[in-house]
């Protein structure tokens, strides 16, 4: 996960406004999303946190192995409360691929990151990887197409216009928040 520091810090600043913005979602309890914003802002966080330059900080592989026991754990919670929702689904992935690259990580040879070792093969199995990448790639394109402004459409005639929408109500800004951390996994997955 660490490459150079500008993008390492870049991605730190990226993940961690994204599980700020989750935990807000979260406290403001909009009905069922609740759920969905705590998953988002954990792995928000847990981003940010892998994403810290080597240089700064070179965690032992205990670390590692406790993102694996977490992100494991959460993996779990996702399958059970799943019920074959897509978007469910989608943090199960995540959560796995959490897994996966904190499992990499750990097994990694001692003192070597991913973008050291990316001549020799890297520290991660490379289907996966190109398993993974592919599908963040794919969700990437979908959720930037879904932000794509769509025609107004004409509102009932001397309404008056409407309240603007909640800020936790308004999906859109979940779906930013999604895309980033998407865009985030990329950039991981490819330092891998």
């Amino acid at each position: 996960m660490h490459g150079p520091a500008m993008s390492g810090w870049l991605l730190v600043a990226l993940c961690a406004a994204a599980g700020s913005y989750c935990l807000l979602r979260l406290r403001a309890g909009v009905g069922g999303q609740r759920g969905s914003a705590g998953g988002e802002a954990l792995m928000g966080f847990g981003m940010a946190a892998m994403a810290v330059p080597a240089a700064v900080l070179t965690p032992p592989r205990w670390v590692w192995a406790g993102y694996v026991v977490v992100f494991g754990g959460a993996a779990l919670h996702t399958l059970l409360r799943a019920g074959g929702k897509g978007h469910r689904l989608h943090h199960l992935l995540g959560m796995l691929a959490m897994v996966y690259m904190a499992g990499a990580m750990a097994l990694a040879p001692a003192g070597a990151h991913p973008a050291h070792t990316a001549g020799a093969g890297g520290s991660g199995a490379p289907l996966i990887t190109g398993v993974l990448l592919v599908y963040y790639a794919g969700y990437v394109l979908r959720a930037g197409a879904r932000l794509l402004p769509v025609p107004a459409t004409a509102g009932p005639e001397g309404g008056g216009g409407t309240a603007l929408a909640d800020w936790g109500e308004r999906p859109e800004l979940a779906l930013v928040c999604r895309l980033s951390m998407g865009i985030a996994m990329l950039a991981m997955l490819l330092t891998l």
